[in-house]
């Protein structure tokens, strides 16, 4: 049984983020320790900017910033008092001030709960954005190998779960690889709008923190090294934290696509690709012995539908009575750390499923002759109006050969062979290169080896 001290208590770990989904390092950052050390770490450095700008006492302020420390404010008093007066930042407040003697009187002067809460949050959310990029980078990494050595690597293209043309594996990677792109240059911009902080007060006025007010803040963020709110109410709108959950859902969508694309090629039918088995070891199915599930992958897309719903209570929360009211505190305690857990967890999972991704091309080579030469069609419509064929008659015709082959179980190469308005226009050599798949993907392999350069570009930099 997994157990942890809590309030000198021994309770049952109850969500799957506190043992099985998520990295430590992730645990961390929204942990309760963490969030009590940032929260007196914001405390310290308001009472460094007012003892610099002469509100408040030197001497007091090197008390306050040397006791803001979890070494002399212990979890377990602040979560005492806590229970005695039922709010957890004055909690704070008060177990901070006891440990200041005669400055503890300058403690959070001039503040309110939610300039605390929203800076500290802030910095949170630069630690998160700051592991889960680094995991996009990982997988980044990743993909464009996998696009770069499959550049040319033939397959199946599939439209509406069915067989269409020729098709490169590599192409389908450098698409993802496009995109993992984009969500990184989404997620930038989002920490850049997402992680400010704020010293505004009860309303938002500042009115408490005097005629330095502006200052106060300026300083206390730079400090914390995070940027300040432009303008805010005793809250920073909420409207920042819902884009980056709806961000973070986008990301999770996009790693769902991807697992659903590797579940469906290991379907035994199809077998292109095989998520990594330990054969030694690991076991499929409790009931059949033989099972070799992708269930990497159904982990990924199962956290996705509860990373999805999540952004329901991000965008709810962008709705606030007035100045500020309480509803947005509770659903942000789950669904924050919740988000970036789980997304972290897709990550991580992903990254390894693609890390030991098992292709095979003997498969591929195979299902590309599975139609008998059907994914060619439009490869032979395109030969007869180079030909001088309308394009509309020869699509006509070319369909109606299509089915003619299927009735009857020929290759289309014969069914094509047998048909006099093409065999006037084209010769049997120039069919028989028509009906190539080689011969039909286009700039697919340029078109790869642009991304594959775009991103190591950027994963160059990265490492710089």
């Amino acid at each position: 049984m997994y157990v942890r001290v809590f309030g000198g208590i021994f309770v049952s770990f109850v969500h799957p983020i506190d043992f099985r989904y998520g990295s430590e390092v992730m645990r961390g950052v929204f942990s309760q320790e963490n969030r009590l050390g940032l929260m007196l770490r914001v405390e310290g450095a308001l009472a460094k900017a007012q003892a610099g700008l002469g509100e408040i006492p030197e001497s007091a302020m090197k008390v306050i910033v040397e006791k803001a420390s979890t070494e002399f404010v212990k979890l377990e008093r602040v979560e005492e008092i806590e229970k005695e007066i039922q709010h957890d930042v004055m909690a704070m407040v008060k177990a901070l001030s006891e440990q200041c003697d005669e400055a503890g009187k300058y403690v959070h002067l001039g503040a309110t709960s939610y300039d605390i809460v929203d800076t500290v949050l802030a910095l949170q959310l630069k630690e998160a954005i700051a592991v889960i990029r680094k995991e996009l980078i990982s997988l980044l990494r990743v993909v464009t190998d996998l696009a770069d050595s499959h550049r040319r690597s033939l397959c199946v293209g599939r439209t509406h779960g069915m067989h269409a043309e020729p098709y490169v594996l590599g192409h389908k990677f450098a698409v993802w690889t496009d995109e993992i792109i984009r969500h990184i240059e989404r997620l930038d911009g989002c920490k850049e709008r997402g992680c400010v902080g704020k010293m505004t007060g009860a309303v938002g006025t500042q009115a408490a923190l005097g005629k330095n007010a502006e200052k106060i803040q300026e300083i206390v963020m730079k400090n914390l090294g995070i940027k300040s709110a432009e303008i805010s109410t005793q809250i920073v709108s909420r409207d920042r934290i819902g884009e980056l959950i709806c961000l973070l859902a986008l990301i999770s969508s996009s790693l769902d696509k991807y697992a659903t694309e590797i579940r469906n090629l290991q379907r035994t039918e199809i077998g292109e690709v095989e998520e990594p088995f330990r054969e030694e070891s690991q076991v499929g199915s409790s009931a059949m012995p033989h099972k070799r599930n992708p269930w990497k992958s159904e982990r990924v897309s199962g956290l996705a539908r509860i990373l999805r719903g999540l952004v329901i209570s991000a965008l709810e929360n962008v709705i606030s009575w007035h100045e500020r009211d309480l509803t947005n505190s509770s659903s942000e305690r789950c669904m924050i750390p919740e988000s970036f857990m789980l997304l972290e967890e897709q990550l991580r999972t992903f990254t390894k499923v693609l890390e030991g991704l098992k292709v095979s091309k003997e498969k591929m080579k195979k299902n590309l002759k599975f139609t008998k030469g059907l994914i060619m069609s439009e490869s032979v419509m395109i030969l007869l109006t180079k030909k001088g064929m309308g394009r509309q008659k020869a699509h006509e015709l070319v369909r109606k050969i299509a089915i003619k082959s299927v009735k009857e179980g020929k290759s289309f190469e014969k069914s094509v062979l047998e048909e006099s308005e093409i065999t006037t226009l084209c010769t049997p050599e120039e069919i028989k290169k028509a009906l190539k798949p080689k011969n039909f993907i286009g700039t697919a392999p340029k078109q790869v080896l642009k991304i594959v350069r775009k991103a190591r570009k950027i994963l160059k930099k990265e490492e710089q």
